[in-house]
């Protein structure tokens, strides 16, 4: 093996030979018997191997595997310089070999190696975008779980990154064609991760764009098969899968998919729903989510039937007021609870889509569900007024910092509630029932009203649209749906105050 004066002096050779270098074949090759050298012979390998590597096509195989020697050896500073060096070896049909060893030494757990590997993945990307996808998408489909696991997370946030003038079109489609093969089985993670990969492609970001997302969500929400609320891993998919299609819904792009599926096969098994979420209020989580997508519903086939399941769902959460004894007093124990979140999404939900069919609740109902629908609405209001002037009377006053302890953003969020069921109620008591109003859901941002803008009244506002372990098992030996984690899940945990609206 070459000692580091050999390799010094092959060096000079190579560098002196200016246009005739490739004839020195000899001197490049003791350069790669460095790799078996010592610790100062490996360092000087990893530089001088890809300084002269594109002039010697033919140990182009010797020259990669001897520098890919070097990213896995022992002492870290040699594997840092040889990582470093790596994208110099990205040329013509080497690139997606080059994109593949990097993405594999992804895997490393020190830091500045990550950093060094992530570099030159990017600098690679801008030589070659196509040809680096081909090699991160081989180990995304077949490469270890961490492997797999930390190309996706790269691609999830160093797309966006990238120029216009490397994302092509061409590049986007080929993300989108190679994202399709992965999602055929994914964990919920990587599902989530593959829609922000895929929702930022400008390509994708047009009405035809967010129309294939949507079909995409659809396939993998299953929409085609029967609804299983007793397994929990069917529920998350649901769940996880509508959370990444609400953002996409417009005018332009519909819900009524998605919408008739949670009335015709969720709505019925709503009491029976389990979910492997810990704290999480699942009825509540389908209710908001069925309220968001039901302002964006297209023709609906089954508008009155899915209507009509909605009103019987309502009905549950709207109580008859409870029968007097003689003395006037309740005959009951105690009050109905009136469980506000709930009515708030279903009430919003049925005034979206009654908007479509306004003539439901008279033409299409019997008087005596009409009227027994009108005696309901009543109590339900008269307890919703005591309530509110309640939680006015407790927030009166209050400020900043007093607005912003627990008990008093429960109550802000509960007047808000109260706010939009009143206004929904005053509109089906109209005779007819309108559908005029509209509310801000109240989970959801309020709008600003712009300079000149009407408001309909001071209660309305607009409406608007809204890891996997390397130890672990395999993916066909796994679940392919796993409960949401980290930031995501936290997000679900944002409404415990729906346990102090329970039975106001």
């Amino acid at each position: 093996m070459p000692t580091v004066e050999e390799l010094y002096r092959n060096y000079g050779i190579l560098a002196d030979a200016t246009e005739q270098v490739s004839q020195h074949k000899d001197a490049y090759q003791v350069i790669l018997d460095g790799v078996k050298g010592g610790t100062k012979e490996k360092r000087l390998a990893a530089q001088f191997i890809p300084k002269f590597f594109k002039h010697f096509p033919e140990l182009a195989d010797s020259a990669i595997n001897a520098q890919l020697d070097l990213c896995e050896d022992e002492d870290v500073s040699i594997r840092r310089q040889a990582i470093k060096e790596l994208p110099q070896f990205a040329t013509g049909e080497n690139l997606p070999r080059v994109a593949d060893i990097l993405t594999q030494l992804l895997q490393t757990d020190d830091s500045a190696e990550f950093n060094l590997v992530n570099n030159a993945l990017l600098s690679i990307f801008k030589m070659d975008a196509k040809g680096t996808l081909g090699g991160l998408f081989s180990q995304i489909l077949q490469g270890e779980d961490i492997v797999r696991e930390r190309a996706i997370k790269f691609l999830s946030t160093k797309l966006k990154t990238l120029p216009d003038e490397v994302l092509t079109k061409e590049v986007e489609e080929l993300i989108l064609t190679e994202s399709k093969k992965v999602l055929e089985d994914v964990t919920g993670e990587e599902f989530v991760l593959f829609m922000k990969i895929l929702s930022g492609l400008k390509s994708l970001q047009t009405v035809s764009g967010r129309q294939q997302l949507v079909e995409l969500v659809a396939e993998q929400a299953d929409l085609e098969q029967t609804f299983n609320p007793s397994d929990p891993d069917c529920v998350d998919r649901l769940l996880q899968c509508t959370r990444q299609a609400v953002p996409l819904f417009s005018k332009n792009v519909h819900s009524t998919r998605f919408v008739t599926y949670f009335c015709e096969q969720v709505l019925p098994n709503l009491s029976t729903l389990t979910t492997p979420v810990e704290g999480l209020d699942i009825q509540l989580e389908v209710l908001k989510l069925l309220a968001e997508m039901s302002s964006f519903c297209g023709d609906m086939e089954k508008l009155e039937t899915n209507l009509r399941k909605l009103f019987d769902k309502l009905l549950e959460y709207m109580p008859l007021p409870p029968e007097e004894a003689e003395n006037g007093e309740n005959a009951g124990n105690e009050e109905p609870k009136l469980q506000f979140s709930y009515v708030e999404c279903l009430l919003y939900s049925f005034h979206q889509l009654g908007r479509k069919l306004p003539d439901f609740l008279t033409a299409k109902l019997n008087a005596e569900k009409l009227k027994d629908f009108k005696i309901r609405l009543q109590y339900f209001a008269r307890g919703l007024q005591v309530y509110i002037r309640q939680l006015r009377l407790a927030l009166q006053g209050k400020t900043g910092e007093a607005l912003k302890t627990e008990e008093n953003k429960i109550k802000v969020v509960a007047l808000k509630i109260t706010n939009n069921i009143n206004v929904l109620i005053k509109d089906l008591f109209h005779i007819p029932p309108s559908y005029k109003s509209t509310v801000t859901l109240s989970w959801k941002p309020v709008q600003k009203v712009e300079m000149g803008q009407k408001r309909t009244s001071e209660d309305t506002t607009s409406s608007s649209p809204p890891k996997k372990s390397p130890a672990g098992p395999k993916r066909d030996a796994r679940q392919i749906y796993n409960p949401p984690s980290g930031k995501y899940s936290s997000n679900l945990g944002n409404f415990n105050y729906e346990r102090s609206l329970q039975g106001k």
